[in-house]
């Protein structure tokens, strides 16, 4: 059977940064309850002309050349995101002209923060079925122009940030299992209304704009811990592996004490789990896919190192793969 390796990586991060001491003069809060509910330093926001697409070509196209390929060369990009520059045309078919991939079909999809796996995990039907050879994956976000920022709960936790991914036919191992789901019974503890008006939903934002991010922050860190837990085990468990052949995770950088917990509940030490947040925030879909990219800079990943991918986001969903590099 055709495998489906990750062969490329890139990221972009906006130059703008709010740190805490920002947040601090907008809101209602402190760097002490920010680092010790959050783990959050920094976060990275984008230009007030600058969209998702902007920032989704710039890792793309580093994706791109990271895989020694040109955008001639990719068959498809897939593009997720909930912060999309316009409903239609796609984010996804704006990056494709202007990366110059004449050749790839494109579409969006929106699984919100597990947006990167769920994208490995197309990626990978299509390449193992021979339909393609080359995949771009693409998680690009501005949530800082969804962020309510009179929202002292929500607002310190967001930036924006964009990561790709190549995903090629290969004679190597690359992503060995991957899990997806969906908890839709749970999906209004994470909302942001487009068309649909809800009095009730425009109420619970302390802005009173719809089009806000909203989050029931307890019901949110409840499922995302068990979620990410089980899903990891899942993917292990199909390849046949134990956590000891494990060498890294990354997780979605949400929120430490999240992150902290589903470790906890894995059973495995710190030193495994790659974790950027402080710096960064959380930026969606993206997380994943920057933290790789950094985690390769940084060495701390070698070939033949098996790797497992974790995230949860809005719908409610989650998602997990493992993969050897």
């Amino acid at each position: 059977m055709i495998n489906a390796k990750i062969t490329g990586v890139g990221g972009y991060i906006p130059e703008k940064v709010y740190d805490n001491a920002y947040m601090e003069s907008i809101v209602d809060t402190s760097d002490e309850w920010i680092l010790r509910r959050t783990g959050i330093k920094e976060r990275h926001i984008s230009a007030d002309n600058e969209y998702t697409t902007d920032m989704a070509i710039i890792a793309g196209k580093r994706a791109i050349e990271n895989a020694g390929l040109t955008p001639e060369e990719i068959d498809l990009i897939l593009l997720a995101t909930v912060t999309p520059d316009y409903f239609t045309p796609a984010c996804s078919c704006i990056v494709q002209s202007n990366l110059g991939a004449v050749n790839a079909a494109a579409f969006d999809y929106n699984a919100a923060c597990s947006g990167f796996v769920t994208g490995l995990t197309i990626a990978k039907q299509f390449i193992q079925t021979g339909t393609y050879k080359h995949v771009l994956v693409i998680c690009a976000d501005t949530l800082s122009k969804a962020t309510d920022y009179k929202d002292r709960a929500t607002c310190v936790l967001f930036g924006d940030a964009a990561g790709a991914a190549v995903v090629s036919a290969s004679e190597e191992q690359g992503i060995i299992s991957t899990d997806i789901g969906a908890d839709g019974a749970s999906g209004l503890a994470i909302t942001s209304l487009a068309y649909r008006n809800d009095e009730e939903e425009t109420e619970k934002r302390i802005s009173h704009k719809k089009d806000t991010l909203w989050m029931a922050g307890q019901a949110v860190m409840k499922f995302a811990v068990k979620a990410m837990a089980d899903a990891s085990e899942r993917v292990v468990e199909q390849a046949g592996l134990t956590w000891d052949d494990i060498s890294l995770v990354i997780p979605h950088q949400a929120n430490y004490r999240i992150v902290d917990s589903a470790i906890k509940r894995m059973g495995i030490s710190n030193d495994k789990v790659f974790l950027n947040l402080e710096k960064y925030g959380n930026t969606s879909a993206s997380c994943i896919p920057v933290a790789l990219s950094q985690a390769l800079e940084q060495g701390r990943i070698k070939k033949g190192d098996k790797i497992v991918l974790v995230g949860f986001g809005g719908g409610l969903t989650w998602g997990a793969a493992l993969l050897e590099w």
